[in-house]
């Protein structure tokens, strides 16, 4: 418990300042698949699910864009999803070093660097 509290404080305090990034990005994400459905003909929950899952990497393949502007959107979006997942990554890994660093024995810090 000495290690889990400093580091739900430290994710939260991330994520409240890196909120605008995020949101920033889902938009984009969010935004380029709406028109990618659109290019598509798919529904806007499809073209949402479609943007997220490709944004994510997941790619489940049961949605393909068919056009060469649909694939080039897919493209920004796996950008953007790419960028998203790294700032959570890097937030994740910088909180749990700072809440080690602030509890641990700093002989063990020095033995982690």
């Amino acid at each position: 418990m000495e290690f889990t509290f400093p580091f739900i404080r430290f994710l939260s305090l991330g994520l409240l300042l890196a909120a605008p990034l995020l949101l920033a990005l889902c938009a984009i994400v969010v935004a380029l698949g709406l028109i990618a459905g659109r290019i598509e003909g798919w529904s806007r929950f499809d073209a949402v699910y479609w943007a997220f899952v490709t944004a994510l990497t997941v790619g489940y393949g049961d949605f393909r864009p068919s056009t060469k502007r649909s694939k080039a959107l897919a493209v920004a979006i796996t950008v953007a999803g790419l960028m998203f997942s790294g700032i959570l990554v890097a937030i994740t890994v910088h909180s749990a070093f700072e809440a080690l660093r602030r509890t641990a024995d700093p002989a063990i810090i020095e033995r982690v660097r």
